[in-house]
Parts: structure tokens; sequence; C-alpha cells
């Protein structure tokens, strides 16, 4: 335990000659992902937040999620007087290929994201960061994971939610497992893809047998 001491002692001394603020940052994140690595929390990515430039952040293109200006202004003033609380959750887009700069696509914290850019005191104070957090996903896993996040905690709209609906089916995802990622019922599926226009919502669906397969493993005690 002396030896992890004092080599935390010596990196203290060897930050605090770090005159560069992006240097520290970056050594800092440097350290923390290195720690994370040996963590015995190393699959939960809230075990790493680091600090990223903010306008390497980028929203998606799917979240059907809103804030009301009221709650926007709620949020703000929640991290003007707590500060970030909670990092944003998004995805390294370059990691998983689909940029070849730094690219971070937002899965869940949008708002904090705009926050953190739009009002001049916090972007300010946090010299034009943001905290994240990281994740590497394919873009069907990252919708599913933002609903979820979304579902939490909130409400969607509902033709938006329709569409994400959709988008998933064509990924390739059945209703069993767009049931079981976004935490919905069968019956709340089918709905969405309704609202979108049955041609393309059922094209090779078979209706009665999803929804036999629906009671079959809900309902067992009754057959």
């Amino acid at each position: 335990m002396s030896n992890i001491k004092e080599l935390l002692k010596q990196m203290i001394e060897e930050l605090n000659k770090i005159d560069d603020l992006d240097k520290k940052i970056g050594e800092l994140n440097n350290i923390k992902t290195e720690l994370h690595e040996v963590s015995p929390f190393a699959k939960e990515p809230v075990d790493c937040v680091i600090w990223v430039k903010a306008d390497t952040v980028h929203a998606n293109d799917y979240n059907p999620n809103k804030v009301a200006p009221p709650e926007m202004k709620l949020l703000h003033t929640s991290i003007e007087e707590d500060g970030y609380t909670q990092p944003i959750v998004t995805s390294d887009m370059k990691a998983a290929g689909e940029q070849k700069n730094v690219y971070y696509e937002v899965v869940d914290g949008f708002h904090r994201n705009r926050v953190g850019k739009e009002y001049e005191d916090i972007k300010k104070r946090i010299h034009n960061y943001l905290p994240i957090t990281l994740l590497v996903k394919p873009k069907d896993e990252r919708i599913s994971s933002t609903i979820r996040h979304n579902r939490a905690r909130g409400t969607h709209g509902i033709r938006p939610m329709a569409e994400i609906v959709i988008d998933l089916s064509r990924y390739g995802w059945d209703d069993e497992r767009i049931c079981k990622e976004l935490g919905m019922e069968l019956d709340e599926v089918l709905r969405l893809k309704q609202i979108t226009g049955l041609k393309d919502a059922f094209m090779g669906h078979e209706f009665s047998k999803s929804w036999e397969k629906f009671a079959r493993r809900n309902y067992k005690q009754d057959e």
C-alpha cells in the first residue's frame, strides 16, 4: 500500500508540472483509462469518466426524447449549481470504425451535451470540454440503448418511436427482440408499426403467429 501511495504522490507532482490544460486533461484521461482496465468494475462504463473537447461530441439522428424549455432551464440551473453529476453516455465512433477522426456520438445525455455547449457560463467553467463515458456498439444497439435510457425515466413522441421500431425491423430485429431490448409489449410494437403504414411494417410478418407466440410465452399456465 505504501508503494501505491508513493507512486500516487509522484504522479500528482508530475501532473502539477504540466501547464498546458489540454495536455494535462489528456494525461488524466490516460490515467483513468489505464486504471479502468484493472478495475473490478471494468465492465461498467461509469467507472471511467473522461473529459473530451465539446466539438468532438455529436448528437445522434434517432433520439425521440424531447425536453421542454422550462426543463432545459432547470437542467442548466442544476449543472450551474451542482456541477455535472452525470456524464454523457457516448459511443466511440472512431473505435467502432465508423469515423476516421475523433468522434463521440451521444447515446444518452443530449441535453447535458447542449447545456455544456450553449450556456456560456458552463462552457467557460468546463473549458469547452464535456464529461463522457464510452460504449462501442453498432447503430442498432445504440438505438436500443438510447431508448432504454429514455423509457426508464421519461416519455417519447409516438411518431419518432414508431419510426425507430421500423428502423430496427429493417436491421433484421424480430418483434420478440424489439420487445426485449426496448422493454415493450408485443401489442405496443404492433401498434407502433401500424402508425407508419401496414405494408412496410408488416412485410414478411405473420401477425397471427407472432401473437400466438407471445401468448404461449406469457400465458403458459392457461394452456
